[in-house]
């Protein structure tokens, strides 16, 4: 692929954590892991902690190598709720965008993928036309984190089954309540939850 540019990939998470974020960053690394890193496009890939803060060049130190995180990690991740980068709103301003274009020439990175909903959209957009105007080859990908079919031309959006699961777990406590079994069931579920929260991880934890 001689077109394609030769260097670093990053990624970030942005905006309200929802129960598929981590699904969607997983998705990422592993098809980069299978794609342009196998290929020698892409040398190391990059997690920035709390969003776009992770890369600007005053927060050099808030990237973490994510390249060889092993798969079962990975599988952990993936099914953890919350952000596992952690995560930010901040909407970049023009000097905001090129302390973010200095982190990556800084890191050598050509490939930039955030994941989030709408304002996350805007800020990769932003970041892509800033690296642009700048001379800088920089590919931008937003990556939706929840339903997001308001946003155009996506591959798919995750987040109907998790919404789906919502309301079903909704009604189903709605009917323990009714029939009266609601204290029994609550204690099973607040033991099943103990235990799944007991195979979380994050990046800053080791398998």
């Amino acid at each position: 692929m001689p077109d394609l540019p030769t260097g670093n990939a990053v990624i970030g998470q942005s905006g309200g954590p929802t129960a598929v974020i981590n699904q969607s960053l997983v998705g990422v690394i592993e098809a980069l892991k299978t794609g342009l890193v196998e290929q020698g496009k892409i040398k190391r890939i990059f997690g920035m902690r709390h969003g776009v803060r992770g890369i600007a060049k005053d927060h050099p130190e808030e990237l973490v190598d994510l390249t060889g995180t092993s798969a079962e990690k990975l599988e952990l991740i993936a099914h953890t709720p919350s952000a596992a980068l952690g995560s930010t709103r901040d909407k970049p301003d023009d000097a905001y965008c090129d302390q973010i274009i200095e982190g990556c020439r800084d890191n050598n990175v050509r490939y930039f993928f955030y994941i989030g909903g709408n304002d996350s959209a805007d800020t990769c957009r932003i970041v892509s036309e800033k690296a642009a105007a700048s001379g800088y080859e920089l590919r931008c990908f937003h990556v939706p984190k929840t339903i997001d079919n308001d946003l155009r031309e996506n591959d798919h959006t995750p987040g109907f089954p998790s919404a789906a699961r919502f309301v079903t777990l909704a009604h189903m406590g709605e009917a323990l309540l009714k029939s009266g079994n609601a204290g029994r069931s609550d204690q099973k579920r607040r033991s099943q939850g103990h235990r799944r929260c007991g195979r979380s991880r994050t990046f800053d934890q080791p398998v």
